[in-house]
């Protein structure tokens, strides 16, 4: 099914299909145990709501900086600049209405109608779904899959570039694999795009829920600041926030007043007392940031656990990161009608593979954010299914 007539070429073109399309007609239903988002069970501490309902008292109620307020950037650079190895100054940083708000930013300010971005898959389908909405072309460069986890070639991702390519983008920890890319890699993708002059797309929402690690490689440790790169977080997946709609952007300070502009041409700017919270959710949520890394590691070992026992799932080694098991199911090739299938007769909600990237038609994704009694449960459900 496609967008009504009336609607712009671009819009006709995105297939309105996505995991939300396929979850709707059981959407709050409470005999299905969800894994089909990239949502934990997990509200978001306390102290964060009441750091937004003391700034809601305060006042913090009226239109606010474009880039964000004064304190979140300050803030949010001092907590960059301390998780890694350079500083980032809080004239590199935009406060976005999520991270797929700041993902629209990026895009919008890089990209036009006849241009090409390279996105390095399996990865979350929004950020191709966005630059076909502005007219772009969205090229596919799949990792490989091999004895030792996922891996990115960075000759592989060359030879995709042309003149018409404007942005490579590439998560790491990525979604829905879990893999996180080493930093030389990293550093050899990076090169690349100087030498092509082609933006550099980074997600960096899952890089707090590295199992073991602080915090997964990041690029900004390697990264010029007047680099063409753009590194894309959100407090949705560490701080459990994801219907708060908060996020940030590291970018070239030079390009800060265009965001502006662009940020007033959206939203207007972001919520003013949800960015007090996100102060009290950087200044006083490690330890919660640690539980939740915690939490979706016992979950990954409960769900890899129970998919190892079954012979017909090909998974490959476990994740290292993030919060989802990325699997196929021998025999069945075609994985939405799999997870529909699964969803009727077990009551387990899983996400299908088609929807992040070619290649990946076969695979099933399941979020491992969830109580462990839950995901227990689930398991013993699929179980049949995976039989």
């Amino acid at each position: 099914m496609q967008a009504l007539d009336g609607a712009r070429a671009h819009i006709r073109n995105v297939p309105l299909e996505n995991i939300a399309g396929l979850a709707k007609d059981r959407f709050g239903d409470t005999s299905v145990i969800p894994l089909w988002f990239g949502e934990g069970d997990v509200p978001a501490p306390a102290f964060i709501g009441e750091a937004m309902n003391r700034a809601i008292a305060a006042g913090h109620v009226f239109y606010t900086h474009q880039n964000g307020i004064p304190e979140l950037r300050e803030t949010l650079a001092t907590y960059l600049s301390g998780l890694g190895a350079l500083p980032v100054g809080p004239e590199r940083i935009t406060v976005t209405a999520s991270g797929m708000n700041a993902i629209m930013l990026a895009l919008t300010l890089i990209c036009e109608a006849g241009d090409n971005i390279v996105a390095i898959d399996p990865v979350w389908p929004n950020t191709g779904g966005m630059a076909s909405l502005l007219g772009a072309e969205v090229r596919s460069v799949r990792m490989d899959a091999g004895p030792d986890g996922w891996s990115l070639d960075p000759d592989k991702l060359a030879a995709s570039l042309d003149g018409r390519t404007r942005a490579v983008f590439f998560a790491s920890p990525g979604n829905p694999t879990g893999a996180m890319v080493p930093l030389e890699v990293q550093a050899a993708v990076l090169k690349l795009c100087r030498e092509r002059g082609v933006w550099l797309i980074a997600d960096e929402v899952y890089n707090r829920l590295a199992f073991g690690l602080a915090s997964a490689p990041t690029i900004l440790d390697i990264a010029e600041p007047e680099d063409r790169l753009i590194v894309i977080n959100s407090f949705s997946k560490s701080w459990a926030m994801t219907g708060w709609r908060l996020g940030w952007m590291v970018h070239p300070p030079s390009i800060g007043p265009t965001l502006a502009m662009l940020t007033q041409y959206t939203t207007s700017g972001v919520t003013t007392f949800l960015q007090h919270a996100g102060v009290a959710a950087i200044r006083e949520g490690e330890p919660f940031v640690g539980s939740m890394r915690a939490y979706c590691e016992a979950g990954m070992g409960i769900v890899c656990d129970a998919l190892e026992r079954s012979p017909r799932v090909r998974m490959g080694p476990r994740p290292k990161a993030g919060m989802y098991a990325f699997f196929e199911v021998d025999g069945r090739p075609d994985a939405r009608q799999a997870c529909l299938d699964i969803l009727s007769a077990t009551g387990v909600g899983l996400a299908p593979g088609i929807f992040f990237g070619p290649g990946s038609e076969s695979f099933l994704r399941a979020c491992v954010c969830r109580a462990p009694d839950v995901l227990r449960q689930a398991m013993q459900r699929l179980a049949p299914a995976l039989a």
